[in-house]
């Protein structure tokens, strides 16, 4: 029997194999996810998208981050975010302006709650980022250490509880000579070091996004 024309067109659709689309991973933060001081090359998006494209995974790291944003202005923009990106799995780094400005753990846990509540719906694994500093009195940098994991707990993310540890590892005041001369941000080489720690959380959460669910 001779198919026509149409017919045969679409048998072959049929049976051609369709590539599997990137998975797509919302990076959601403040100026240390944008980039804020950097080459476009040198930010934290696009290292880690060269370390995880270099690992051989096929995911596209998605920038949505917003210099100066506190976890107030990304419980507001998240909604948006998700739904502009349309992310299989969302990072959420943020934090640090609301440590900068002064306000209380209390309210950057609940923003944070209000955020992964809306960042993982649909059941989207997420990867929560915390921050700290080493300028905090002790009582301070337990009551803000103690954020991270009970949010991620709460919302059964995966943490890296603090974006900067790998700098703060090095001997003495070695950070410092990774970050820009504000003394806030972290450079190019800093942002390498970041993503060494950092890339393994990702991976783990690509993991999790490729599970059926």
């Amino acid at each position: 029997m001779m198919l026509k024309a149409p017919a045969l067109f679409a048998l072959l659709l049929a049976a051609t194999p369709v590539a599997a689309e990137p998975l797509r991973i919302l990076a959601f933060g403040d100026s240390l996810t944008e980039g804020y001081g950097l080459l476009p090359k040198d930010g934290l998006v696009p290292q880690l998208q060269n370390w995880l494209t270099a690992r051989g995974h096929d995911v596209v790291v998605l920038n949505g981050g917003l210099s100066g944003d506190t976890t107030a202005g990304g419980r507001v923009r998240i909604g948006y975010s998700v739904a502009r990106h349309k992310p299989d799995a969302v990072i959420v780094e943020l934090g640090g302006n609301d440590l900068l400005l002064g306000f209380t753990p209390r309210s950057v846990e609940n923003n944070l709650d209000s955020i992964l509540d809306q960042a993982g719906k649909g059941e989207k694994p997420l990867l929560l980022v915390g921050i700290a500093s080493p300028e905090l009195s002790a009582d301070q940098q337990r009551a803000w250490a103690e954020i991270w994991p009970r949010v991620a707990a709460r919302h059964d993310a995966l943490l890296m509880p603090n974006l900067y540890q790998p700098l703060f590892d090095l001997p003495g005041d070695g950070y410092l000579a990774m970050l820009q001369e504000d003394r806030l941000h972290a450079s190019a080489a800093g942002v390498h070091l970041i993503v060494e720690s950092l890339g393994p959380k990702v991976e783990e959460l690509i993991a999790r996004a490729e599970v059926p669910r």
